[in-house]
């Protein structure tokens, strides 16, 4: 029985690795993948409208959605072809789907804007993302080692890094600011 799209969005949160499996192995959550992924990225965006207002909740979301895309891609390459593990099998539909739920944890960045309260909670909801990114990359690369995942969402990360620096040369540091991260 197919689990719901709130009770796999819970299960996401608390990292729960049978879930990542599940929706690693479910083509037709990849939806639901991108439901979260935008339902995120939107609760970011609201958080931050008194920062940037309606332009940047939209400019946020599509940012997420391309970034959400870069790291699956990044991940893939790097974890699926440069150091994958004897059992890894995976493609790219898969790592959309894993870290479309890891994003899950995202929906609390909603109270940024709480003077004092509102960072703190934004910045503990995007580490819990990072540990449930942690987790959907152990599951989709079939790793046995949880620090091989690290080290490949570390590597993945400072790329990532590298061309959100590259479009804030591009972009200017005050649109840059103001996107939601992913």
């Amino acid at each position: 029985m197919a689990s719901s799209f709130t009770d796999r969005m819970v299960r996401a949160a608390k990292l729960d690795p049978n879930l990542y499996e599940e929706v690693e192995a479910d083509r037709s959550a990849l939806g639901q993948a991108v439901a979260v992924v935008v339902i995120s990225s939107v609760c970011a965006g609201i958080g931050s409208l008194a920062v940037g207002g309606v332009p940047t909740l939209i400019m946020g979301t599509i940012a997420a959605l391309v970034g959400w895309f870069i790291w699956a891609g990044l991940i893939y390459l790097i974890g699926g072809k440069l150091l994958p593990a004897a059992e890894t099998q995976t493609d790219m539909g898969e790592l959309l789907r894993t870290l479309g739920f890891a994003s899950a944890p995202g929906v609390l960045r909603i109270v940024a804007f709480i003077p004092l309260l509102g960072p703190v909670i934004s910045l503990i909801a995007s580490l819990w993302m990072l540990a449930a990114m942690i987790v959907a990359v152990r599951q989709a690369l079939d790793y046995t080692s949880t620090g091989r995942a690290i080290l490949v969402a570390f590597i993945g990360w400072v790329i990532y890094v590298g061309f959100a620096v590259v479009l804030l040369g591009l972009l200017g540091p005050e649109e840059f600011a103001t996107a939601p991260a992913y």
